[in-house]
């Protein structure tokens, strides 16, 4: 049984949000990810780390976080 989920990836003020299928399978190392979709996630860390929005807006939804003052 396979099913999509959203992955996110937190690098400094930018998140990215990834689609990827679960594998579920009987052992007991499930649910796991394919090895496409862990190497999509590790190129889109990679781009992020970098500053390369976009390389990583190609395969993810990219966000800029905005910190929140405190009100006074």
């Amino acid at each position: 049984m396979n099913k999509r989920q959203e992955k996110f990836i937190h690098v400094g003020n930018f998140v990215a949000r990834v689609e990827v299928e679960l594998i579920y399978t009987e052992d007991s190392w499930s649910p796991c990810l394919s090895l496409a979709d862990a190497q999509k996630l590790d190129e889109i860390r990679m781009a992020l780390q970098k500053g390369d929005f976009k390389a990583a807006a190609q395969n993810a939804q990219i966000f800029q976080l905005t910190p929140v003052t405190k009100a006074a």
